[in-house]
């Protein structure tokens, strides 16, 4: 098994949550995050609370851009199937589009009834 986790525009999550669930992965953990890339990120390029000082530097760039982290576990036979969709439907061209990052997972536990490995995630 593998994690995969990306990195994402947030105006990206329900295209991306949709292409997931038509490869028969509807359970995922998203979540709101902020970073930067190397290329830093200028006002303009984003859309968020101006008033968010957190986010902003002296200089009109920002700190840390806001993005979305979804992150799903998958069987080693799914994981280029997974990826190449994510890439496909989180292209733009442009400098932010995101990572793709993939972990090994060694096992997965279902709380509810103690199933195990593969079964306990799909």
């Amino acid at each position: 098994m593998k994690e995969i986790l990306a990195i994402i525009r947030p105006g990206m999550i329900s295209k991306t949550k949709q292409v997931l669930d038509a490869l028969g992965y509807p359970s995922i953990t998203a979540t709101s995050v902020v970073g930067r890339g190397k290329q830093k990120s200028f006002i303009d390029e984003v859309k968020v609370i101006k008033n968010n000082e957190e986010l902003y530097s002296y200089n009109d760039q920002m700190r840390y851009v806001p993005k979305r982290l979804v992150m799903l576990v998958v069987p080693d036979e799914d994981v280029n199937l997974v990826v190449e969709a994510l890439m496909k439907v989180n292209h733009t061209g442009n400098y932010g589009d995101g990572k793709i990052f993939i972990c090994p997972i060694e096992n997965s536990v279902r709380v509810r009834n103690k199933e195990e490995g593969l079964e306990a995630i799909l």
